[in-house]
C-alpha cells in the first residue's frame, strides 16, 4: 500500500517528513531481529488501511543512527509520530491497543480528525497464522516463556528439532481475545501448521510420543545450511551492510563501484537484516569482518582482495 513505506537512509526520513505536509506520519523504528517489531509491523499495516491519509514508514534503527540518536531510540520497537515533520507522540514497546489509540488521536485530513474503518481482525489473525510455517501462539517468546505451559512446549519443539515462528499473546489483547473464537480453541499456547490449528500442549506432547510431530511441523533448517543456502544464490554473492540499491559503509560503498564498473553479475545479502547471518557467516567463512565476497560458493574475501 502507497501509505506504508521503508526509509532506509536520513535523506529518505527526511523526504517523507517533508512531503507529509500537516498529516500524520507514524516512524517505527525497529530490528529484524526482534520478533515484537515484526508483530507490531502487522499492525502498522492494519492501520495504514484504515488511515489512508497518514503515511506509516519503517525504519531500522541501527542502520540509520543518525536518526535513531536525534530521537532518543534506546529500544525497539520504538513509535514516534509526526505532525508537519514535527514530533507529537511517542510510544515505546509492543503495544498495538496504545498505538491504535495514538493514531486516531492524530491522524488528520484537510483538518478534520479521520474516523478509523472497522478493523478486520480475522483478517489480521489469519495472516499472522500464516506468517510462518509452523506458527506458536505462546506467552512470552522462546526465549522468555512467561508460563509454564508455553515453557513446556517450546522446550518440546526445540527438542523435536522444529522450525516455528511465534506471537507473544500478552502483548496484544485484541489478537489474544480474538484467536480463542476464531480457532475455537480457548486456551493457550496455540500450535498452528501451514494455517490448520493442531492444538495446545497436551496435543503437542501426544505427537512429540507417538514420534508424528516430526511429521508433522517442519524441521529446522541449520544455520549451516541456511549459510551455504544464501551463498549459492548467485555464482558471485556479496555480503555487505546495505544492498545493491544502497551501501550503509565506506566499505561497502567501494566494493559496490568496483563490481558496478566491472559489470560483474551479482546479488547481494544485507547483514545488518539478520543479525544470525551477520554473526554465523564470521565463524563459516573464518573470515571476521563485512563485505565478504564469494564465487561460486567460495570466499574471494573482502573488498581489499576485489580490487586486486
Amino acid at each position: 500500500m502507497a501509505n506504508l513505506v521503508e526509509a532506509t537512509t536520513q535523506q529518505q526520513f527526511e523526504e517523507i517528513l517533508g512531503k507529509s505536509g500537516k498529516c500524520l506520519t507514524v516512524v517505527h523504528f525497529q530490528a529484524a531481529w526482534a520478533p515484537q517489531c515484526a508483530q507490531m509491523n502487522d499492525v502498522m499495516a492494519v492501520l495504514a488501511t484504515q488511515h489512508g491519509s497518514s503515511t506509516f514508514v519503517k525504519l531500522e534503527a541501527e542502520a540509520v543512527p543518525e536518526v535513531s540518536e536525534k530521537y532518543e531510540i534506546s529500544s525497539v520497537p520504538t513509535f514516534v509520530l509526526f505532525r508537519a515533520g514535527e514530533k507529537v507522540d511517542r510510544l515505546d514497546g509492543a503495544n498495538a491497543p496504545e498505538l491504535t489509540k495514538k493514531v486516531q488521536k492524530w491522524s488528520v485530513a484537510g483538518g478534520a480528525a479521520v474516523e478509523p474503518g472497522p478493523v478486520d481482525l480475522n483478517q489480521r489473525l489469519k495472516k499472522l497464522i500464516n506468517s510462518a510455517p509452523c506458527m506458536l501462539f505462546m506467552k512470552g517468546a522462546p526465549q522468555e516463556p512467561r508460563c509454564g505451559f508455553s515453557r513446556q512446549i517450546v522446550a518440546l519443539l526445540k527438542e523435536h528439532d522444529i522450525q516455528f515462528g511465534s506471537f507473544d499473546i500478552l502483548s496484544d489483547e485484541e489478537v489474544r481475545q480474538g484467536l480463542k473464537t476464531y480457532s475455537n480453541w480457548p486456551t493457550y499456547p496455540q500450535l498452528y501448521v501451514n494455517g490448520e490449528l493442531i492444538g495446545g500442549l497436551d496435543i503437542v506432547k501426544e505427537l512429540a510420543q507417538s514420534g508424528e510431530l516430526a511429521t508433522t511441523c517442519p524441521k529446522a533448517v541449520s544455520l549451516e545450511q541456511r549459510l551455504k543456502s544464501i551463498i549459492n544464490q548467485n555464482q558471485v554473492m556479496l555480503f555487505m551492510k546495505g544492498n545493491k540499491e544502497g551501501a550503509k559503509c565506506g566499505f561497502s560503498r567501494q566494493i559496490l563501484e568496483i563490481m558496478n564498473e566491472a559489470g560483474v553479475d551479482y546479488d547481494t545479502f544485507d547483514i545488518l537484516q539478520d543479525e544470525e547471518v551477520r554473526q554465523g557467516l564470521k565463524t563459516y567463512s573464518n573470515w571476521p569482518t563485512y563485505p565478504q565476497l564469494y564465487v561460486k560458493g567460495e570466499l574471494v574475501g573482502d573488498w581489499t582482495l576485489s580490487k586486486s
